[in-house]
């Protein structure tokens, strides 16, 4: 038994929240021999590897905040364990990776990568290449079948990291396409008897780290892209060091490494200038973790001062009367004195029929009134234990300790509408895509819902169609709607669907769809964890039509619904649009379609015969540029404006010129039909190496037409809107190209 000091015995989840002492226990692997020379305990915590921490007893008591530590009124013994050192020393072995529970995985990376046997190499890359690949492809089937997904933020921003950093040690091993997404059926059979959840979403899991593999791929492309192109720009100018900010974009937005980095700089020669580099990390964190402090911080510090509110007649009426408690103004509750008027604030009461925003569904809105004086709400949200209803009066007579009359909208009607519609589009899905498909979130408004699910890719007009058949026959049948308050566990065995994302208490509401009553759920074809406002029949809904479906992340699709009276709306104006168009086209609605795709084709074949003649006008220019062109040192300057034409046009013709000029200075213009300036420069190598540079020709005339733009030093291009200076620009290249030559 060693005593600790609170540097090493005290456990933290971070600057807030639940924390108290702990005592760790620690393993002492090492041989007879090596314990009598150092005791054990003089290598505790101190990094030795065979001497290691595989428990730690927390005695949560205290929570921390702002103020410091304040005791729990609940208190109790959080235990950790590390599962893998645990195996470890059951089995003798030297290292986590050395057991059986990384021994299938290593197996399957090495069937699928061809590489040698794992050897348990420190500083051998191929083992740490297994290491990492093992280790990361864990940890993303995990967090994937969680709910999590790989992003540009938070955690999903972590788990694109982790993928990435996987994919590279891949090429350690010579993998050059996708393949981690191969381990999650090993990592499956593993751990699914333990994991359910991993088996149901293990295909899920994997769609997903494929198609994320597929797209780092192209982005590795483009990453390598602008680093020749940096590396270029760093031969003009004769630097040998790779600037830290070159080297975060690189990390930032396109995935590499700064290893990666660092090798491929080392074998041009090159340095990267890490210091800044880390100087830059540091601050990107730094600002996260402000961000994230504040907002947690103030959230909980009101949450603590604001009184439970009792909402149970939210699901039972709209028209109630409560006793007001309080109001919240920016971050401060007051319970005296009036209300302001012309304020925004935030009424506080002791119970309420207002929906606050959860679950998905948005805040109520409405009035609380006390005689002709009413405070209207245009949002309803929950913090802590109070639901908060945020509007403003005009006038400061409701005062703290009133009874006050509450009366939500009617609009309210529209959004149970939408979101008793979003249980039975999941239902209808998983009839027509397969149980895969899982929801990942959802936004029910007043207006339209919006239902994110995980299928690997989009859906065919068959698909949506067979989809709106199946919702739209469930609310013909006038299916009764019902819900039942029930233990979790209970929940669960009866089947009812649950988000992965989210974390439930000891009891759960499960809403139910074709059930009889509350007391048969088990015949309803659709049971669902849900906390939300209801219709009590789907003929309620009265319609449902999907506007769109799209991606909104890799494996996950979105679509975005109407009922009700705003689908009706929509239609009615949809209407109005096809009336105008018969009108217009002279069809019938039936011949609608086919008179536009005719019209699209007839477009389509004057663009093409228009950008044949265009092309043959730009051809004719830019050989008489050719033939007028300048001639100094032996190098044609050729330097004019060509007919309007898109970029990859004018392209096309500066290829043409370098081929037929050889050493040529080219800075052609364009104006667009758009009425835009297009700038390229182009300068053959020769003429580079006496210090004449694309890059540079645009940059000094791109402000004249109103832009700006830039490029490598054999070619360049920039933008801008101001035509009528094109020959201004032109005029300045030219001098420009004679004086560098010249000198």
């Amino acid at each position: 038994m060693l005593a600790g000091r609170f540097k090493d015995n005290f456990w933290e989840m971070g600057d807030t929240g639940p924390c108290g002492p702990c005592s760790e226990i620690h393993y002492d692997g090492r041989g007879e021999a090596a314990r009598k020379q150092t005791p054990g305990e003089k290598l505790v915590n101190q990094s030795n590897p065979e001497v290691i921490e595989v428990w730690n007893l927390v005695f949560i008591q205290y929570n921390r905040d702002a103020r410091g530590l304040t005791p729990l009124p609940a208190r109790h013994v959080d235990t950790g364990m590390g599962f893998e050192r645990i195996v470890r020393i059951l089995q003798g072995k030297t290292s986590n990776y050395d057991s059986d529970v990384f021994g299938p995985l290593f197996t399957r990376i090495r069937q699928i990568t061809g590489a040698g046997d794992y050897t348990g190499a420190l500083e051998r890359q191929e083992d740490i290449a297994y290491r990492v690949l093992a280790d990361h492809a864990r940890t993303l089937t995990f967090a994937i079948a969680d709910g999590a997904l790989p992003s540009n933020e938070g955690r999903g921003y972590v788990l694109r990291r982790i993928l990435r950093r996987a994919a590279r040690y891949g090429l350690v091993l010579d993998v050059h396409e996708p393949f981690l997404y191969k381990l999650v059926p090993t990592i499956v059979e593993s751990m699914g008897p333990i994991f359910p959840e991993l088996v149901s979403r293990a295909q899920h899991a994997a769609n997903v780290i494929e198609a994320e593999e597929i797209s780092f791929d192209r982005t590795l492309e483009r990453g390598m892209s602008i680093f020749a192109a940096d590396v270029e720009e760093l031969a003009g100018q004769k630097k040998g060091q790779i600037s830290g900010e070159k080297a975060f974009r690189l990390y930032d937005t396109y995935g590499f490494p700064l290893d990666l980095t660092q090798l491929m700089a080392e074998e041009r020669g090159l340095t990267v200038d890490v210091g800044r580099f880390q100087e830059l990390m540091q601050e990107q964190r730094s600002r996260a973790q402000a961000s994230q402090k504040n907002a947690v911080y103030e959230a909980d510090s009101l949450a603590e001062r604001l009184p439970e509110t009792d909402d149970t007649q939210k699901y039972h009426t709209t028209m109630l009367t409560g006793r007001l408690l309080g109001y919240v103004q920016e971050d401060q509750y007051i319970t005296e004195g009036s209300v302001p008027a012309g304020v925004k604030v935030g009424l506080v009461l002791d119970r309420t029929c207002a929906y606050a925003e959860s679950g998905g569904q948005v805040g109520d809105q409405g009035t609380i009134s006390a005689g002709a004086v009413r405070f209207v709400f245009e949002d309803t949200q929950r913090i802590g234990s109070a639901t908060v209803h945020f509007g403003s009066t005009e006038q400061n007579t409701l005062a703290v300790g009133m009874e006050l009359n509450i009366a939500i909208d009617p609009a309210r009607e529209d959004t149970q509408r939408n979101h008793t519609a979003t249980h039975l589009l999941q239902w209808a899905l998983q009839q027509v895509l397969g149980a895969h498909a899982h929801q990942e979130g959802s936004l029910v408004t007043v207006d339209y819902l919006r239902f994110d699910f995980t299928h690997p890719k989009a859906l065919t007009a068959e698909q949506i169609h067979e989809v709106e058949k199946r919702v739209r026959e469930q609310i013909a049948a006038a299916a009764p709607v019902s819900f039942r308050v029930m233990p979790t566990g209970a929940a669960r065995k009866l089947g009812a669907m649950a988000l992965f994302s989210e974390k439930y208490g000891d009891n759960v509401r499960v809403l139910a769809i074709g059930a009889a009553s509350q007391d048969t759920l088990e015949e309803a074809f659709s049971r669902e964890f849900c906390g939300g406002t209801h219709v009590h029949n789907t003929r309620d809904i009265g319609s449902f039509k999907i506007i769109r479906e799209e991606s909104v992340a890799t494996g996950v699709r979105r679509i975005i619904a109407m009922t009700g009276r705003a689908l009706n709306e929509m239609m009615y104006k949809h209407s109005e649009i096809v009336g105008e168009l018969t009108a217009l086209l002279k069809a019938t609605p039936e011949q609608i379609g086919a008179r536009v795709a005719a019209l699209i084709e007839d477009n389509k074949k004057l663009k093409k015969q228009m950008k044949k003649e265009g092309g043959a006008s730009l051809k004719n220019s830019a050989e008489e540029l050719l033939d007028q062109a300048e001639t100094a040192g032996g190098a044609k300057i050729i330097v004019g404006q060509l007919p309007a034409a898109d970029a990859d046009a004018v392209r096309s013709q500066i290829d043409w010129l370098r081929k037929k000029a050889q050493s040529a200075a080219i800075v052609l213009a364009s104006a667009t039909e758009d009425g835009k300036v297009l700038l390229f420069a182009a300068v053959t190598d020769d003429l580079i190496g006496k210090g004449l540079k694309a890059g540079d020709i645009v940059k000094e005339i791109a402000p004249i037409v109103g832009g700006g733009g830039g490029g490598r030093p054999q070619m360049a291009q920039a933008g801008g809107k101001e035509v009528g200076r094109i020959p201004e620009a032109l005029k300045a290249a030219k001098e420009m190209i004679h004086a560098k030559l010249k000198g």
